[in-house]
C-alpha cells in the first residue's frame, strides 16, 4: 500500500480542454473594463483635439453666414432701386410725352390738310430737303416742348445778339455775294440776264422770318446760331449746302412789329387780361408772314408731272389744274354747299348759340364734283354717316331728276357702290376728293 504522502509527490497534469471539431468561436469586442484604463493626459488631449475641430467648423459655419447675409443684402437693394424704377421711371415720362406731342402733330398735319383740302389742295413739299434741314425743322417743331426745362439753353451766352451789328455785318456780305449783279443764263434763242437769287429776312421784335417762313422766334437755339453768325461776320451754316458761294439777303427791318405766332394746343383759348401793366405804345402786332404767296403755276410745279399706278399713266398737274380752275381752264365752274347735319351744327357753333360746347372731330370734307365737271359739292358729313347718306344729300342738292350714276375716286381708282358702308370704312375721312360719273346703259354694256 501506498501512503497519502507518496501521491503527493507524483506531478499529475490535467488534460487541455480542446474546442469541440466543426465549430467556429463567435467574435465579441473586447470589454472595456478588460482593457487597460486610459490616463488623464489621454483623456485631455482627446478633449483638445474635440474641441479645437468644433471650434474650427463654428468659424467656417461663421463666414459662410457672413457671406450669405452680404448677398442677401445686395440683392434686396437691387430689389428695392427696381421696384423704385419700376414706380416713377423717367424713361416712361419721357415716352409718354414723345406720344403726346406725335399725337399733337398728326392732329394740326389733319387740321392743315382738312383746310388744304377745302380749296382742292395737296401739299407735297419741295422735296429737297437735306439731313441737315430735317434735322432743323426738327428743332423748330420741339417748340410745343419750351415748359420743359432744359440745362443747355439755361446756360447765358457770353455774348448779347446784337441786331445793329448783324444789319451792318449783312450789308458786307451783299458786298461780298454780289448784290445787284446780273448773270448770263444760257436760253433756248440765246442768252439773258437774270438776276442773282437773294434770301427774304424779315427782323421782328421777338423773332425771324427767312424765307417764305416758318417764324423763328430768338429763344430757339437754330436762331441764335444763325444770328451769331451773321454777327461773326459770316454766312449763316445753315445755308452752307444750299447756297455754297453765298447768297444776298433781302433784308426788311420790322424790329417795331411784334409777330403773334399761333397759340400751342395746350395753351388757354380765350381772350386773357393783364393786371398792373398797360400795353406798350408803339407796338405793332401781325400774324401774316411777309412775302409773295405761291402762285397757281409755282404751285402745280411742285407736283409731279406723271405717275404710274396700276398699270395707269395719271397725269398729275392736269387733273390739279382741272379742279383748280374747271374743265374749260377758267375760274367759271359753280361750288355748291350742301346743307347737313354736320354743317347746321357748325353754323350754330359760329353763331355762338352753342360756344360752349366742343366741336366734333369726327367731321369729313368732301369736295364731289358732277358728272361734266361744272359744279363742285361740298358736304359736311359724320365720319358714320354712310354712303347711302352722301347719296341722299346729293339728290337734296341737285333737285331735278338726274341719270344713275356711281360715285367714285380717280386717284386711287376705287368705285363706292356699298350704300351700307360708313364714310371711315371706306377710307373717305378725314377729307376726300370724289367725282360722279354716269353709268353705261344696259344697251351699251
Amino acid at each position: 500500500m501506498t501512503s497519502p504522502l507518496s501521491s503527493l509527490g507524483k506531478t499529475r497534469k490535467m488534460p487541455l480542454q480542446m474546442q469541440p471539431s466543426g465549430k467556429r468561436s463567435v467574435p465579441f469586442k473586447a470589454s472595456i473594463q478588460d482593457g487597460v484604463a486610459p490616463t488623464d493626459m489621454e483623456l485631455m488631449t482627446s478633449m483638445m483635439q474635440k474641441i479645437a475641430a468644433l471650434e474650427q467648423k463654428v468659424k467656417n459655419q461663421a463666414q459662410a453666414i457672413q457671406q450669405k447675409n452680404k448677398k442677401i443684402g445686395e440683392l434686396e437693394v437691387d430689389i428695392k432701386v427696381l421696384q423704385k424704377s419700376k414706380e416713377e421711371s423717367p424713361g416712361l415720362s419721357r415716352v409718354k410725352d414723345l406720344e403726346a406731342m406725335c399725337l399733337q402733330l398728326k392732329r394740326q398735319i389733319w387740321e392743315m390738310e382738312r383746310f388744304l383740302n377745302d380749296y382742292g389742295l395737296i401739299w407735297v413739299g419741295e422735296g429737297t430737303e437735306t439731313l441737315e434741314e430735317l434735322e432743323l425743322l426738327k428743332e423748330e417743331e420741339d417748340q410745343p416742348l419750351r415748359s420743359l426745362w432744359k440745362p443747355g439753353d439755361a446756360v447765358v451766352s457770353e455774348r448779347p445778339i446784337d441786331l445793329d451789328l448783324i444789319l451792318e455785318n449783312l450789308k458786307d456780305l451783299n458786298a461780298l455775294a454780289g448784290e445787284g449783279m446780273s448773270q448770263i443764263e444760257r436760253t433756248a434763242g440765246g442768252a439773258r440776264l437774270r438776276q442773282l437769287d437773294s434770301v427774304p429776312l424779315t427782323f421782328y421784335q421777338n423773332g425771324i422770318v427767312m424765307f417764305n417762313g416758318p417764324f423763328r422766334s430768338y429763344e430757339e437755339p437754330s436762331t441764335q446760331r444763325c444770328l451769331r453768325d451773321l454777327m461773326d461776320g459770316y454766312f449763316p451754316s445753315e445755308l452752307q449746302r444750299r447756297y455754297p458761294e453765298g447768297v444776298p439777303f433781302q433784308v426788311t427791318d420790322k424790329r417795331d412789329v411784334f409777330f403773334q405766332e399761333r397759340n400751342l394746343p395746350e395753351s388757354f383759348p380765350g381772350v386773357g387780361q393783364v393786371t398792373g401793366h398797360a400795353k406798350a405804345s408803339g407796338v405793332k402786332v401781325t400774324k401774316e408772314i411777309p412775302g409773295p404767296r405761291l402762285s397757281l403755276e409755282q404751285f402745280l410745279n411742285k407736283l409731279p408731272k406723271l405717275m404710274i399706278r396700276d398699270g395707269q399713266v395719271i397725269d398729275i398737274r392736269g387733273e390739279t389744274r382741272k379742279t383748280l380752275q374747271g374743265l374749260d381752264g377758267t375760274q367759271s365752274h359753280e361750288v355748291i354747299l350742301v346743307e347737313t347735319p354736320s354743317l347746321s351744327a357748325m353754323k350754330k357753333r359760329l353763331e355762338g348759340e352753342r360756344k360752349k360746347e366742343a366741336s366734333d372731330p369726327n367731321i369729313s370734307t368732301l369736295r364731289v364734283k358732277s358728272e361734266n365737271g361744272e359744279k363742285t359739292y361740298i358736304i359736311k358729313m359724320s365720319f358714320r354717316e354712310t354712303i347711302g347718306d352722301l347719296r341722299q344729300h346729293l339728290a337734296k342738292a341737285r333737285g331735278e331728276e338726274v341719270e344713275p350714276y356711281k360715285i367714285l375716286t380717280t386717284f386711287p381708282y376705287r368705285v363706292y357702290d356699298d350704300t351700307s358702308m360708313t364714310l371711315e370704312q371706306c377710307g373717305l375721312v378725314p377729307n376726300a376728293c370724289l367725282r360722279l360719273q354716269k353709268k353705261a346703259s344696259a344697251t351699251g354694256s
